[in-house]
């Protein structure tokens, strides 16, 4: 056991009696204290955490849901909501519900933000603003040729296991291909988890590491900040993992920082205009123009939020999208045929580009659906509710209630997608209800919803649109193991991520 765990665990030890207590009285006070749901949840956050380490939560949470009606306690002073009406107040534009402190885990001072975790409205407003241009969907589709390439190993290396008729773990391949594309956009080359088909570094079991510690300690904010204060940061755990990319992000910024050439282009050009440059140029450039504004510090940390956020998202929805295609065999032949009429055609290249997929309506259905039913975050989005308190689903919050809502919920809503929401029907989005559809988008939520929503989702969606119809018309797939089972299904895991453990295919080359 860490340094860090055994601190974390004495400390806990030491201050339970004092936490239970006062968890007693706040419910004893609250005027909320009719919510219902589980008995223990009124009095700790300790059932929270024992039912998210269990590794199902999004499963338990919408059981509550489906038990005791649209609002659900969570904990003490934590809040499930399920209702569309809701999903404004709390996240829409504008919305003056910062995150909770659950974020803080991920960011362990103010001086070390990420953009994701920084829980000031208006410091992550001024943030987002100097970063959104890089990831616009205009400039991302200029990274098209480092996907078609990564693209191209990955459909090597499925030509390979279809001569050895090798059973493979399907799940790890496409983190995989999710990393070295992340990679290679971030830094203009590949880390190699392609062409060794190994966790590089141990960079994937760090960061699997590193999401369960800051998923459970952070619902112990003060327990976290208590033990950060004594414990050495090589002790915490995913510690390596940092360590490692933050070590390579370093590594080539002062190699790029070095090289005369990409310095003098970078201030004479504009820094945010669409280029097949990486994300670290990019970020050089905007620094060399405004060294005051955009920090080395903001080169560092942009770079660093790509790696730990662009691969364990894309790489669950690719995975969430080829299952569901197998376990689906009629709507894996209706894509197919519609791949194979675009290509026909002459409308769909050998290398799919972005534009070509994005007329494809059947294979937009099919994304979009997988990513209904299997979203990738598997925690509830927490926010808190700001001074003067909030009245949420006809309930009044008090403020610094926190509240949330959550994907795997809100994507069952039988309201907004129909009483068959267990069901993957991607012709659900083709319907001609204009009502409904808007209804269904407004209720998608993959990616977050709002100002706080993923700063890199067109970066997922340009992945998923190239590859699915690619390896779709190149390859068959066969499920192996418990899934191939009638009425069998993967096994997944969550602490964070809704991550398949169980997703075992075999591969046979079409062409």
């Amino acid at each position: 056991m860490s340094t860090f765990m055994s601190l974390a665990i004495v400390a806990f030890a030491i201050l339970l009696p004092v936490y239970i207590t006062a968890n007693c009285l706040h419910w004893l006070r609250s005027p909320l204290r009719s919510v219902p749901g589980p008995l223990l949840a009124r009095f700790t956050d300790l059932w929270y955490c024992y039912q998210l380490k269990k590794g199902g939560y999004e499963k338990v949470i919408l059981k509550l849901h489906q038990q005791h009606g649209p609002v659900v306690r969570y904990g003490p002073n934590r809040y499930s909501i399920n209702d569309t009406a809701s999903l404004k107040t709390i996240y829409g534009q504008g919305s003056q519900f910062p995150k909770s402190e659950w974020y803080s885990a991920l960011q362990p001072s103010d001086a070390i933000w990420n953009l994701f975790a920084t829980r000031d409205i208006q410091h992550h407003a001024q943030s987002r603003r100097l970063y959104s241009n890089a990831y616009s969907m205009t400039s991302l589709v200029h990274y098209e040729p480092y996907l078609d390439e990564c693209a191209a190993i990955f459909s090597q290396r499925l030509l390979e296991f279809s001569k050895a008729g090798t059973t493979i773990n399907a799940g790890h391949w496409l983190q995989c291909f999710a990393f070295d594309v992340i990679g290679f956009i971030t830094y203009g080359q590949r880390l190699g988890f392609l062409d060794q088909g190994e966790d590089i570094a141990s960079v994937i079991h760090n960061l699997d590491q590193r999401v369960e510690y800051t998923s459970l300690v952070g619902i112990f904010p003060r327990l976290n900040r208590l033990a950060l204060k004594v414990s050495p940061r090589n002790s915490r755990p995913g510690g390596n993992n940092t360590a490692y990319l933050l070590r390579y992000t370093q590594e080539l910024m002062e190699r790029e920082m070095s090289s005369p050439k990409p310095v003098m282009e970078s201030q004479t050009q504009d820094a945010d205009a669409p280029s097949s440059e990486t994300f670290l140029s990019k970020f050089l450039a905007k620094h060399y123009s405004a060294p005051e504004t955009f920090t080395k510090y903001h080169i560092l940390t942009g770079c660093m939020v790509n790696m730990f956020g662009g691969s364990d998202t894309t790489g669950v929805s690719l995975a969430a999208i080829l299952y569901h295609l197998l376990k689906n065999p009629g709507t894996l032949t209706k894509l197919r045929e519609e791949i194979e009429d675009f290509a026909h055609r002459g409308e769909l290249s050998e290398a799919p580009s972005f534009k070509e997929t994005q007329r494809m309506p059947y294979l937009q259905a099919v994304i979009k659906e997988a990513l209904r039913i299997h979203p990738a975050v598997g925690t509830p989005l927490e926010r808190i509710v700001p001074k003067g308190g909030a009245t949420i689903c006809g309930k009044f919050f008090p403020e610094g209630s926190v509240v949330a809502s959550h994907t795997w919920v809100q994507h069952r809503n039988e309201f907004v997608f129909g009483d068959d929401v267990e069901c993957f029907r991607p012709d659900r989005w083709l319907e001609s209800d204009e009502a409904k559809l808007s209804a269904m988008n407004k209720n998608w939520m993959p990616f977050g919803l709002g100002s706080r929503n993923c700063i890199g989702k067109h970066i997922s969606i340009l992945e998923i649109s190239k590859l699915i119809p690619r390896i779709i018309r190149d390859f068959d797939f066969q499920l192996q193991g418990p899934a191939a089972v009638p009425g069998g299904s993967w096994e997944t895991y969550n602490v964070g991520f809704v991550k398949p453990r169980s997703f075992y295919i075999s591969v046979k080359s079409r062409r």
